[in-house]
């Protein structure tokens, strides 16, 4: 049995859980998400322990790789809906900065033009300065695509470190080119 899958999922207070055939909706204070689950696998909700559990019919191949896979994010949902995901960016450079003008983000990151990129509608992005981004969502998945859309916009080079990477991200650093001395 599948280590992850096999673990019953823990629902705190103030969210509601319903199931409706394939269909789970998982609803607290911070929104409301849902997911359409694989047939195979089975979702149900003891309301009383106040925990989700999630099997699956046999040990087939594929079974086996959906069980864990459909525990966690039906887990992932109960956890952003109670309290949200939340991505750190930084922005290193001179010069380099990020504004908000309503619901679309500009990066000012060394081209020519400024890149503009629409905030997801479930996604919230705020910016406690100018060199910083924080963004936070219920959905794990939204937050973490728009942080990796903002990232890939300008990624951190390895001989500088200018970019924009995630807070606390380690960037390998490479020696520039030698000084050629030498008469020749």
């Amino acid at each position: 049995m599948s280590r992850i899958g096999r673990k019953p999922i823990p629902v705190p207070d103030g969210v509601e859980v319903k199931i409706d055939g394939n269909r789970v909706t998982v609803k607290g204070k911070h929104g409301e998400l849902s997911l359409q689950h694989h047939p195979n696998m089975t979702v149900v909700y003891d309301e009383q322990a106040r925990e989700i559990r999630v099997s699956r019919p046999d040990d087939q191949r594929q079974n086996r790789a959906l069980h864990g896979l459909t525990r966690a994010l039906i887990n992932n949902m109960v956890q952003g809906v109670h309290q949200p995901f939340e991505k750190r960016l930084e922005i290193v450079g001179v010069g380099y900065q990020a504004f908000l003008n309503g619901k679309e983000l500009e990066l000012q990151v060394g081209f020519a033009h400024s890149v503009k990129l629409t905030v997801p509608d479930n996604v919230q992005c705020e910016l406690p300065d100018t060199t910083h981004i924080v963004l936070r969502s219920p959905d794990k998945q939204a937050v973490g695509q728009f942080a990796a859309e903002i990232r890939r916009v300008r990624p951190p080079e390895p001989y500088k470190g200018k970019g924009i990477r995630y807070q606390g991200e380690h960037i390998r650093r490479k020696a520039g080119k030698a000084f050629a001395g030498g008469a020749g």
